[in-house]
């Protein structure tokens, strides 16, 4: 499989910073090559040509934006499920990641 980049987004990249390391860890057990990166969620529109990213995955805490970048950004957009993001499931929310690059390469 290429490298994928995903790009994680939510209200200031602190919390989302965690999850970043537990998915870069599974993606790693996976044999996945995976760049994640964590950003601000407001800086996301600005930073797409530095992160290049596959998907964006968007913290549920800012799930408000979703919709708005779901219209203007040319990647997948999905809010990571409330759960997974609390519990820092990070298997699961690179699997959620893989999912909507699979669906959109589709």
């Amino acid at each position: 499989m290429t490298k994928v980049n995903i790009l994680l987004a939510c209200a200031g990249g602190m919390s989302s910073s965690l999850l970043m390391t537990k998915m870069q860890q599974a993606a790693k057990a996976q044999g996945i090559e995976a760049q994640i990166d964590a950003i601000g969620v407001n800086g996301v529109e600005a930073q797409m040509d530095k992160y290049q990213p596959d998907v964006i995955l968007i913290g549920p805490q800012v799930s408000y934006v979703a919709t708005k970048l779901q219209k203007e950004l040319p990647v997948p957009v999905s809010v990571i499920n409330m759960r997974d993001y609390g519990t820092m499931n990070g298997e699961k929310v690179l699997a959620t990641a893989m999912a909507e690059i699979q669906k959109a390469q589709a």
